[in-house]
């Protein structure tokens, strides 16, 4: 079988780079903070997921330290909010670079949280309200520091609405969660239909 094959550092010689969309579809860390001077801030993170079960962790990775990484930092705290297919387009105008209140600009109502102060989406039928537990700087296997981080938050309290819950089991598929894809713009919507089940060896 025929393969393309590059050295990431030499270039992938392709029009778009495919890395971030092999690795995919990638959840999307909707990351709400509020900055030391109040100002509310919304923005989409494709490098995000869900770390470790005890204590419950969640991550995202930012290429350098912009509003999201920087509050968070700052104030030791960010909520995480699930983007539902109903909610896409505004999650992508909120993914504003201008020191703005993406709320406002996206048109979104914010709710309170409850243990920590930055906002969480109103609209958003799930949202963790974490604390910074790390802050990573990035760096390549030389040691080379790049300008990302990778900020990390123990989900200190969970909003689930209870339509979402059948027996009391979550189930993913009836949020229609949305998941970034590759390229420049490609979405893609976690369906029913593209369920299976597979049951662990014992």
């Amino acid at each position: 079988m025929p393969t393309h094959f590059y050295r990431p550092a030499e270039g992938h010689r392709l029009p778009h780079d495919p890395f971030n969309a092999i690795v995919a579809p990638r959840p999307i860390g909707w990351i709400g903070t509020l900055s030391t001077a109040g100002v509310r801030n919304l923005a989409p993170y494709s490098f995000f997921n869900a770390l470790s079960y005890t204590p419950p962790l969640v991550g995202f990775s930012s290429t350098s330290r912009k509003h999201s990484a920087r509050n968070a930092e700052e104030t030791g705290e960010f909520t995480w909010n699930l983007v539902t297919r109903e909610l896409a387009e505004q999650m992508n105008a909120s993914s504003l670079t201008a020191d703005v209140d993406e709320f406002a600009a996206a048109g979104l109502a914010a709710a309170a949280s409850v243990e920590i102060a930055a906002p969480r989406v109103a609209a958003s039928p799930v949202s963790f309200e974490c604390r910074v537990a790390d802050i990573v700087p990035l760096r390549g296997a030389d040691g080379r520091a790049s300008r990302g981080v990778f900020t990390i938050g123990e989900v200190v309290a969970v909003h689930i609405d209870e339509a979402l819950l059948q027996d009391g089991v979550y189930q993913t598929a009836l949020a229609h969660p949305v998941m970034r894809g590759g390229g420049p713009s490609a979405y893609f919507e976690a369906l029913a239909e593209g369920r299976f089940d597979l049951v662990r060896p014992a």
